[in-house]
């Protein structure tokens, strides 16, 4: 059997040669919707810090607790998944509706592999979609139709920003884009999100330099920075925490390792 080549089946508007941070974290989970340059750039990351596949599918596990959590306890059925990526284990729709079967979810990533993908995966569930569309441009996301047809705005909707803001440069104001999210979003509603800590962590500085290195983007920021994605917003129990701190399977075992001190990220309701 001949295995076809990157350009035989690549969808339209995508550069092969030109690696994708969705792509990246697919074959980070060991998935095959990538190229050889987002494997070139995983290999890269590796090597700089070993442990950067536990701390994706810590992140995944992040998500997943974050989901049930907003069904099941907050009384939340409406999702915007910002910087989605491609599908891979436990993803939003998933999670939601599991805990309830009425959930409703809209996926947005900017890379046009995403959306195709995600809809040949979502082409029996009508209760969940995705577009292609740049996260940054609110009134592009939150007035796109299929959207609309998904999400009702006089209902709370949770707004996902995990693994998305740190892409994100100060000088885009990143902060100022989740408020404009969260005002265009009725009483009630939620925003889970998260970002890589910067501080003296060695770990968090190798990674930091190798994504800049290879992606030109990853931009870790203080707790304090970090924190002020909630502004205004009433934080859910226990607060910004690293990953695994926030509402636990199981009782940690101890002291975080240095690469689970990476990420740290939180829920909050809008009064």
């Amino acid at each position: 059997m001949t295995l076809r080549s990157d350009h035989e089946w690549t969808p339209p508007g995508v550069d092969v040669e030109q690696p994708s941070i969705a792509r990246v974290h697919d074959a980070l989970l060991g998935g095959t919707e990538n190229f050889a340059s987002d494997r070139a750039v995983a290999r890269r990351l590796k090597d700089a810090v070993p442990e950067v596949v536990d701390l994706v599918w810590c992140n995944r596990a992040f998500i997943g607790r974050v989901v049930d959590y907003l069904v099941r306890q907050a009384g939340v059925r409406q999702f915007v998944d910002l910087g989605a990526g491609l599908p891979t284990v436990e993803n939003t729709h998933e999670v939601a509706q599991f805990a309830d079967p009425s959930a409703r979810i809209v996926y947005v990533d900017l890379d046009p592999m995403v959306e195709p993908h995600a809809r040949a995966i979502l082409a029996r569930n009508d209760l969940a979609t995705a577009i292609t569309a740049d996260a940054r441009d609110v009134p592009a996301v939150l007035g796109h139709p299929e959207l609309r047809r998904l999400i009702d705005f006089s209902r709370p909707v949770a707004l996902l920003a995990i693994g998305l803001l740190h892409l994100i440069p100060d000088q885009e104001d990143p902060h100022g884009l989740i408020r404009r999210y969260m005002a265009a979003l009725p009483s009630g509603s939620h925003l889970a999100a998260s970002n890589f800590m910067a501080g003296p962590n060695p770990k968090a500085q190798a990674l930091e330099t190798m994504l800049q290195v290879t992606m030109g983007t990853g931009h870790f920021r203080t707790r304090e920075s970090i924190t002020r994605f909630f502004d205004g917003l009433d934080l859910v129990e226990p607060g910004v925490v690293h990953f695994p701190q926030w509402h636990p399977d199981d009782r940690l075992p101890g002291p975080l390792a240095p690469w689970e001190e990476i990420l740290l990220g939180g829920v909050a309701r809008r009064p």
